[in-house]
């Protein structure tokens, strides 16, 4: 199959340093709006990198919950693959890709564990299914079927049928902090605008166009 011919024309106008918010927070907020704004699925799915030990990156797709300018929030289960490589090197790095609008947001960050108190805010509020789930699913093993986690889902369900379901201890939140974010804005041409916000010392955050 020869694929060297496919390519996508940007057609988007040009993206300059005036356009930004001196705030990255904010200026992720303006796209992320925008990205709800033109109806995309899942606008808040992202592709997640991490790295445990033996150095071997592994990605995969999470989606936000919430951010502020403290950073940006997921949930995992603590004994997933992620989670045992984050704890190891808790650094990953993060990409928003939303091509109906030509943009990508790239993140460099500092990983850490949310309080537990804030993790079971957010597990009360998810669908009883979801929590549920939360349970059955022991994230990242190998299993025999999709029946046995049928069956278990089953067996939950009947188990906690018109009660609360319990927090798991096994899961919870983790927030991306920050100490880089690119937004690139595709243009004619290959002439993509990119614009890298870089953390400083003194918690300022500097800003610089890159070369597409």
């Amino acid at each position: 199959m020869d694929i060297a011919n496919i390519r996508g024309k940007y057609t988007t106008k040009d993206f300059d340093i005036k356009d930004l918010d001196k705030n990255p927070f904010k200026q992720f907020e303006i796209w992320f709006n925008d990205a709800i704004n033109e109806n995309l699925p899942e606008p808040n799915a992202f592709s997640l990198a991490t790295t445990g030990l033996d150095m071997m990156p592994s990605l995969r797709t999470v989606l936000l919950k919430y951010f502020s300018e403290k950073g940006f929030v997921f949930f995992t289960n603590y004994d997933s693959k992620k989670a045992k490589q984050l704890e190891a090197n808790p650094k990953a790095a993060a990409l928003f890709t939303w091509l109906t609008l030509e943009r990508q947001i790239k993140i460099e960050a500092n990983v850490e564990k949310i309080s537990k108190a804030d993790s079971l805010k957010y597990f009360l509020s998810r669908p009883k299914g979801s929590q549920l789930g939360a349970w059955v699913s022991r994230q990242s093993e190998v299993i025999s079927s999709r029946a046995l986690l049928e069956n278990k889902f089953r067996e939950m369900k009947e188990k906690f049928l018109n009660k609360e379901i319990p927090f798991p201890s096994f899961w919870g939140g983790y927030i991306l902090k920050p100490v880089k974010i690119e937004f690139w804005q595709g243009g004619e041409d290959r002439l993509h605008d990119r614009f890298s916000y870089e953390l400083q010392e003194n918690g300022s955050w500097e800003i610089k166009r890159l070369a597409p």
